[in-house]
């Protein structure tokens, strides 16, 4: 189980987020939606041990997060993460290095899903390609929390797709809690169990999105267009 308690993350005189308090439930796949310079890569950060509230608290399983806490799960960040001069088994051999719960045999399961050569460097692979990679590396670690931010930024919608099939098949679900940030809303519905709207650092709504589906005949993005505040989308 993941807390947020009233997380206040401040830089200057600019909130990212304020008063954030939400609970994020063991074993479900969750969608982080809003628009740009909402909060949404601070929340996960914040969740990941890598950025400090100013105020308030983050705990995993009742623990408050430090690096240490945090290394207990995974995070597919929208920068950093891979080293251009590695080939793509160096960056496989790196991640086991480091993280015990890397899978050597979900690496190699995914790497021939993926269609990535293990002999290429990470400089020479194009753009979906290095979002496969990064991906891989994520989906290989046997651990309850996978943060995956922005996973489809900059990619095309066949390589979209790719990564979705790809989720579908090596997330544990009803085990592992799955939280996604995404603009790309259509192609991530089918997974996703709750979507919560952030808005200027604050949860602005929430649903269940079957539910929605069921009693109110919506699609996420179209209950999305109903609970934003308007532009905030444009």
């Amino acid at each position: 189980m993941i807390t947020l308690d009233n997380v206040t993350k401040q830089y200057g005189r600019k909130k990212s987020l304020d008063g954030l308090t939400y609970t994020f439930e063991c074993g479900k796949v969750y969608g982080i939606l809003g628009p740009n310079g909402s909060g949404k890569s601070t929340m996960m950060k914040a969740i990941a041990g890598l950025v400090y509230p100013t105020e308030g608290k983050v705990l995993i399983e009742g623990k408050p997060v430090s690096r240490n806490i945090a290394r207990n799960l995974a995070f597919l960040s929208t920068e950093g993460m891979l080293y251009k001069s590695f080939r793509v088994e160096q960056m496989i051999q790196f991640f086991k290095s480091q993280y015990a719960d890397f899978s050597k045999d979900k690496a190699e399961e995914l790497l021939a899903f993926m269609e990535l050569d293990r002999r290429q460097r990470v400089s020479e692979l194009s753009k979906g390609q290095q979002g496969r990679l990064k991906l891989l590396l994520v989906l290989a670690r046997k651990t309850d929390i996978l943060l995956l931010d922005e996973p489809f930024v900059g990619l095309d919608p066949m390589v979209r797709d790719t990564i979705v099939k790809s989720l579908v098949s090596f997330i544990d679900f009803g085990k592992q809690t799955v939280i996604i940030t995404t603009h790309e809303i259509t192609e991530i519905e089918p997974i996703l169990e709750e979507a919560l709207l952030l808005e200027q650092g604050k949860i602005t709504a929430s649903c269940n999105v079957e539910q929605v589906r069921e009693e109110q005949g919506l699609s996420v993005l179209e209950w999305l267009k109903t609970n934003v505040h308007r532009g905030a989308l444009a």
